[in-house]
């Protein structure tokens, strides 16, 4: 086959497809070097490979801990494919390109319109410019205020590089910690569980990394244009209202829970409520121990890990946006109306079959991964189905399975991470052969339901 047929058949989700799997297996290459590790071993390929994934998929379950098993080469490839992983190798390299004033062509402007989740082509190299400086910014002023506070319980030099890499994944919806075993029991940030200004910083850090950076764009704009997108006022409409549900529920639900919210003072215990609230949208960092959360909590943060962050964000599960259509188009049809109508606007036919197909997709994914780990591991099916969503879902909470996982185990979990953070209708487009216009249609039938 000739080079430009293969182009031509490189569609925008293949190549993004391709792409993130090639640069895990540079990930998976660099973190098995003896340098990598703090003891100067080669790290098994299975725990390699999966930390790879869980980088470069921003999601930010281990299956050792960071900040003892990884030397500070190995922390920082784990640095570079979060960063990668978060904003899009593709973005990430047309960034390199723009400082060298090369060119961007069509067809990688295609690629970067499909990698923003953008519906038009134009000005997508400026937004990709934007990205950049914003990143940059919030990065830096999570980073400046995580060295402030950490610069308290450790030396000023460690202060600055922890605030930088937790600024990095946090921003980044990884939730990777280098506190780990070394100065927590089971996440460094439970030790700030009172304390308001980390709170703050981390929930406000996942928020904007979890809205994206089309809703960032529009709320700096507002002062000026005092119009927001639908896109935003969906997304910061349906966002607002699951964190306000989520912090109630949780506060409800763990109020007496001597392992959680029990022991804690009310202000702590709202403030709490709101971060288990916020870090389920992909944030993966969390103030209580998981595991001891009720089971009523536990599912109800399944339920907030599967719908996840807004589309172009760093973070994953079927978005905010597809949830908003879906519930849009059941309260139309309860309604007995046609048209699905968000802030009067008219939802198109194909959105509404596009957002009912990825969350089938995504269920049959969870369904059947769940199945098939319920056999291959041990424990109860809530703390499985837990671990698998938020794999998909690139939440990184965990309830403590991901330690335990078989090598089999271990290779399920990295794949779902992987198919979350691409998205599987994204995969399905890339597996997919090159659409063919129907010429004709058949005819109506009709079938009984409910």
């Amino acid at each position: 086959m000739k080079k430009k047929d293969l182009r031509n058949q490189m569609t925008p989700p293949k190549f993004l497809a391709i792409g993130f799997a090639s640069i895990t297996l540079i990930g998976t290459f660099l973190l098995k070097l003896p340098i990598a590790t703090a003891d100067g071993t080669s790290t098994p390929l299975v725990d390699a490979l999966f930390t790879a994934v869980s980088a470069i998929s921003v999601t930010g379950l281990t299956v050792v801990d960071t900040g003892t098993h990884w030397s500070i080469f190995g922390q920082i490839v784990m640095l570079m494919l979060v960063q990668l992983g978060g904003l899009g190798f593709m973005t990430s390299a047309t960034w390199i390109a723009l400082m060298f004033n090369r060119r961007i062509s069509l067809r990688e402007r295609m690629i970067l319109q499909e990698a923003m989740g953008q519906y038009q082509i134009q000005g997508i190299v400026d937004l990709i410019r934007r990205v950049l400086v914003y990143t940059l910014i919030i990065e830096g002023a999570g980073a400046l205020l995580l060295t402030l506070r950490f610069s308290a319980i450790m030396p000023l030099s460690e202060a600055a590089y922890f605030g930088i890499f937790q600024s990095i994944s946090i921003f980044n919806n990884a939730g990777f910690d280098l506190f780990g075993q070394v100065h927590g029991p089971f996440s460094g940030f439970a030790t700030y569980v009172a304390d308001p200004f980390v709170n703050i910083v981390v929930m406000f850090l996942i928020f904007l990394g979890g809205i994206g950076f089309i809703v960032i764009f529009d709320l700096i704009e507002y002062p000026k244009c005092k119009k927001l997108s639908l896109h935003s006022k969906v997304v910061l409409t349906v966002t607002s209202l699951l964190v306000v549900i989520g912090a109630v529920m949780i506060f409800i639900l763990e109020h007496s829970n001597p392992k959680t919210l029990g022991p804690l003072s009310y202000p702590v215990k709202i403030m709490a409520s709101i971060f288990q609230s916020i870090t389920p949208r992909s944030g993966g960092v969390s103030t209580l121990d998981i595991a001891s959360l009720e089971q009523s909590s536990q599912f109800f943060m399944i339920l907030l890990m599967f719908i996840g962050a807004a589309p172009g964000s760093t973070g994953g599960g079927i978005k905010v946006t597809t949830f908003a259509v879906l519930i849009g188009a059941v309260v139309t049809m309860i309604q007995g109306k046609r048209d699905v109508v968000l802030y009067r606007n008219r939802i198109s036919q194909a959105l509404v079959y596009r957002s009912i197909t990825l969350t089938i997709l995504s269920l049959l994914l969870l369904v059947g991964a769940s199945m098939f780990l319920s056999v291959t591991e041990s424990g109860e099916f809530l703390r499985i189905l837990f671990e698998a969503v938020s794999a998909f879902g690139t939440a990184g909470l965990s309830m403590g399975l991901t330690t335990e996982l078989s090598g089999v185990g271990k290779v399920t979990i990295a794949m779902l991470m992987f198919l979350g953070r691409l998205g599987p209708l994204t995969l399905a487009y890339a597996l997919s052969r090159k659409n063919n216009k129907e010429l004709y249609r058949h005819p109506e039938g009709r079938i009984t339901i409910g």
